[in-house]
């Protein structure tokens, strides 16, 4: 284990900042750290920028100061940096997992482990039989919440770099801008290989005729129906495991 991997599971928290140089914690992460996870004063927290660079940190509580007479200040939680900026190595090649977009909450559990697992895109995308249809900006607000999902996911299992989420877009836009080595999960398809760094997941109903058409490549996850959220979490546990060395597909 390295020591920044060290350095990292022995902190307190891990938080995103914009500035590494500077960092600063937004009210909803200092409430988190003071109100939620209680930590103590001068505690080590490491904070990162979401690219992999990260550093070092003592928080310091939120304290209530005496100003002029008659006066109190309330003097907010803040990072103090202490060590210097690492970068953490990037992964490689870099996974994507693409599902189209189901009812409910289950994206945001979907974007959730795909975070935790640590597929590096995710993206959400809509079909023919796509139960689920946003207008611009409600599409834009459904991306603006899963980013943020994914950094909660990010700190809560201190993962150091974000992912990438975007969507929803229509499929055909996801094939136009996918990597090399794209395949799309289909019942009956050949199992994914060593070469495959990107799986797109259909809705419940699956993708037409015409869509799979379009597919460079298809495979199979198992030999059940999944749902469009778990097809996804398998997707990228395949993904990850393969680029780790802990799986070798035939």
């Amino acid at each position: 284990m390295s020591t920044g991997h060290d350095l990292v599971r022995r902190a307190g928290a891990v938080v995103f900042v914009t500035d590494l140089a500077a960092p600063e914690l937004a009210p909803e992460d200092a409430h988190h750290l003071a109100d939620v996870l209680r930590l103590a004063d001068g505690e080590a927290v490491v904070a990162a920028d979401g690219t992999g660079a990260f550093r070092l940190c003592r928080f310091e509580l939120g304290v209530v100061t005496r100003g002029r007479p008659g006066k109190r200040r309330a003097v907010p939680a803040r990072l103090v940096a202490e060590g210097a900026v690492s970068v953490a190595p990037s992964s490689e090649p870099p996974v994507t997992v693409g599902f189209a977009l189901p009812k409910g909450e289950r994206p945001e559990w979907a974007v959730q482990k795909l975070t935790e697992l640590g597929v590096d895109r995710i993206v959400t995308f809509t079909t023919v039989r796509t139960v689920v249809r946003l207008d611009e900006a409600a599409a834009h607000r459904r991306g603006e919440h899963l980013r943020r999902v994914a950094r909660e996911a990010a700190a809560q299992c201190r993962r150091l770099t974000l992912p990438a989420v975007d969507g929803p877009v229509p499929y055909r836009a996801v094939l136009a801008t996918a990597p090399p080595g794209l395949a799309v999960a289909e019942p009956g398809g050949p199992p994914p290989t060593a070469a495959t760094t990107c799986i797109l997941v259909g809705p419940e109903g699956g993708f037409t005729p015409e869509e799979l058409d379009l597919a460079p490549g298809l495979v199979g996850l198992a030999d059940t129906v999944l749902r469009a959220e778990t097809a996804a979490v398998v997707a990228g546990a395949f993904l990850v495991a393969v680029r780790a060395g802990r799986l070798r597909p035939a």
